[in-house]
């Protein structure tokens, strides 16, 4: 086999571990999307599921690749990119989502992505490969989206509140059972339309480093957007089971009028993110919005216990997922 054909084979494998990811984050993070309308008892979850996974691929046809941009040349220096570093990246966040996922913690799949890319990235070239800019605007948004999430959360609530002060609670609950379907859909749009695009960005980076794509495209090939869509929704479609009881009911009672203000919440801060090219958490969106549709009604109405051990997940995903990804990018190195 030429060198040729091995570089060519090393890319597809990698292009497939990169979907793997893609499904992967759709199956972790279904969770964000379907939690909320199944708890509420709005939609049984086989069908949320079919729901949030139509939704997160009708997103294709709506926003702007600028996340794809940003994972893609904004948070490494592109002079730094191999296969290796891909390799490493990738195995960091899977490995990560594993782990979170086995123990029912939502954790952020993006950010387990950009841990694996800082993490493989220094193991070759040292800190200076980093891209200061992009990578600081993700870090603040692991505070902003969930404290956006939190506010929007908590005023959709309140305003819901006021305007439906004369209606009786059985009135309010047959509404909102409809409305809640909007609100699902809306935050599965905004899942699939952010988060996909993480994907699309490294497989485009791996794309432009070994010469497939070239560095001046302003788009990357039509097949990799499409094959990340349908990636993302396929792994919503499994769904993340253990996750969504944590999401859904332990970290505060939901009644659909909840659902939806959370969810609409959510939804806002995902196409905000999504519009200004930043990698946001969906996970961390959502939690934040749960918690302040709870906060609403008493403080003792979250358990902060368990807010807590999440916000303590959100803490360690990017050093732990860098650390397993320096690893793997060390033993890529003796592998191909």
């Amino acid at each position: 086999m030429s060198s040729v054909q091995v570089a060519l084979w090393v890319v597809v494998l990698l292009v497939v571990v990169a979907l793997v990811f893609d499904f992967m984050n759709g199956f972790h993070d279904a969770a964000n999307s379907i939690a909320t309308v199944v708890s509420t008892g709005v939609l049984r979850p086989g069908q949320a599921v079919l729901l949030a996974a139509a939704f997160n691929f009708i997103a294709v046809f709506i926003f702007h690749l600028s996340v794809a941009a940003t994972v893609g040349k904004g948070i490494i220096e592109t002079s730094v990119v191999d296969t290796h570093v891909v390799f490493g990246a990738l195995i960091g966040a899977i490995a990560w989502n594993l782990v979170t996922w086995y123990y029912g913690i939502p954790s952020s799949s993006s950010h387990a992505l950009i841990g694996g890319l800082v993490g493989a990235a220094i193991a070759k070239a040292g800190a200076g490969s980093l891209v200061a800019t992009g990578i600081w605007r993700t870090v603040a948004f692991i505070f902003v989206s969930p404290f956006l999430g939190f506010l929007l959360g908590s005023l959709m609530m309140i305003a819901v509140s006021w305007i439906c002060r004369g209606m009786s609670p059985s009135r309010v609950d047959r509404w909102f059972r409809r409305l809640q379907l909007v609100s699902a859909s809306a935050y599965s749009l905004g899942h699939g339309g952010n988060d996909a695009q993480k994907t699309i960005g490294i497989i485009w980076m791996l794309l432009i480093a070994s010469g497939h794509a070239a560095a001046g495209d302003a788009l990357p090939p039509t097949w990799t957007i499409v094959a990340c869509y349908i990636a993302i929704a396929m792994g919503t479609m499994f769904g993340g089971w253990r996750i969504v009881k944590t999401m859904g009911q332990r970290i505060t009672r939901l009644k659909p009028v909840g659902g939806f203000c959370a969810e609409t919440g959510g939804a806002i801060t995902l196409f905000l993110a999504t519009a200004m090219g930043i990698p946001v958490s969906t996970t961390h969106t959502i939690t934040g919005a749960i918690v302040g549709v709870g906060a609403t009604r008493r403080a003792s109405a979250v358990r902060w216990g368990v807010a807590g051990g999440i916000v303590w997940a959100w803490i360690f995903t990017i050093p732990a997922s860098a650390f397993v990804a320096a690893v793997a990018y060390g033993l890529s190195l003796a592998v191909f």
